[in-house]
């Protein structure tokens, strides 16, 4: 990665310079056994898209704060790097009723309810499918996304030092952000551009976020995201560990 990059939206911008075909994220849920692995090209993507419709769509400005109310799942890493790109605060399970906008999951429609901001749903199910019926007072992420621009430009630039990020009651800068990832990613083994860490953990934590998403960005490596891990065999997790090339994992 760029040493000059500074926000998490740069060390994306700095990824897809340097290889955009490479895995960036690899996403498993083994309650359901769905697998879905995204290309750095293919996340920057889903990144422009989400942020075309946080900051066009949405209205949402640099400072305002999106609740996301999510899992560790690949669309809420989506939506970490689109908050960045505007240049808005991702609060990851913050309360709604203090937020100017939320992105709510299954199990969390009622508490979003507490927004008086937008609202936007996903149903996080496998191909990331629309609801049949979106709950009621939410946009439907899967209908509202395909639309949008694949080129995101912000309107004005993005503060490295203004607040970024939200996790257990701490708040960060998009600059501290990368410097902790940056900390993190020796801890993590992870070395070189092809270090690529299996992490189970929650993202209601910085070091669940860290090993799911930011350390292997700022490390130029990659990450298999497992939801539900539980629900795997050890046998298993062994052919998986094996079959994915993982150097190192974050349970």
């Amino acid at each position: 990665m760029n040493a000059t990059d500074r926000t998490p939206a740069d060390l994306l911008r700095s990824a897809l310079a340097t290889d955009p075909t490479r895995p960036l994220v690899t996403f498993y849920d083994d309650a359901t056994g769905e697998r879905v692995e995204l290309s750095v090209a293919t996340f920057a993507n889903w990144v422009a898209k989400t942020a075309n419709l946080l900051q066009g769509e949405l209205g949402a400005e640099p400072g305002e704060r999106v609740a996301l109310l999510l899992p560790a799942h690949w669309q809420t890493a989506v939506w970490l790097l689109a908050c960045s790109s505007v240049g808005v605060v991702a609060a990851v399970g913050g309360a709604a009723d203090g937020a100017d906008h939320v992105v709510a999951g299954p199990g969390q429609f009622e508490a979003g309810l507490a927004c008086s901001g937008e609202r936007v749903a996903l149903s996080l199910a496998p191909l990331g499918r629309r609801f049949a019926q979106p709950p009621a007072g939410y946009a439907d992420y899967a209908v509202e996304v395909p639309g949008q621009g694949d080129v995101f430009q912000p309107y004005g630039a993005v503060d490295p030092e203004g607040p970024a990020l939200v996790v257990a009651g701490a708040e960060l800068t998009g600059a501290e952000v990368v410097e902790r990832a940056r900390e993190d990613g020796a801890g993590l083994d992870l070395v070189g551009p092809g270090a690529r860490l299996l992490s189970s953990l929650s993202y209601d934590t910085w070091d669940g976020l860290s090993a799911g998403l930011y350390a292997p960005l700022a490390a130029g490596g990659s990450v298999v995201l497992c939801r539900n891990l539980d629900q795997l065999g050890e046998d298993a997790l062994a052919k998986r560990i094996e079959s994915e090339r993982v150097t190192s994992t974050a349970r």
